[in-house]
């Protein structure tokens, strides 16, 4: 099935919107609340870190704002996807994968309402 098939609106499949709104909003609610605490949680290192006279280990600080930095890219790349199935879910393409426009099962999308690929095609390689 092409891309062009993929972008078709969902029609007599087994998926709820009012359900897949409900878990979408909850994903947002979590990953918004995770970005929030990681953005205070940063802010308290790095003035602890500016405050800190301790030069034993120089490289430790720009270690933990890598790792803290590396959190954050992931945590917003959750984000944008809950943003990518809120909009599929407005154009009627929400349960599809987006790379084949086959079913995704709606086990998975309770588990990963985000879901944009049958667990299938993201086990495998491109």
């Amino acid at each position: 099935m092409g891309p062009e098939q993929a972008t078709e609106p969902i029609r007599g499949i087994p998926v709820d919107d009012d359900r897949a709104r409900v878990l979408l909003q909850a994903e947002r609610s979590r990953v918004e609340a995770l970005a929030a605490g990681l953005r205070v949680d940063r802010n308290a290192d790095r003035a602890a870190e500016d405050e800190s006279t301790d030069w034993g280990d120089p490289a430790q600080p720009l270690t933990a704002e890598g790792a803290d930095d590396a959190v954050a890219a992931s945590v917003e790349a959750r984000l944008e996807a809950i943003e990518r199935a809120e909009r599929r879910l407005a154009a009627g393409t929400y349960g599809r994968s987006v790379r084949s426009g086959t079913i995704i099962p709606e086990e998975r999308l309770e588990a990963d309402p985000a879901a944009e690929l049958t667990v299938e095609e993201a086990a495998s390689p491109r």
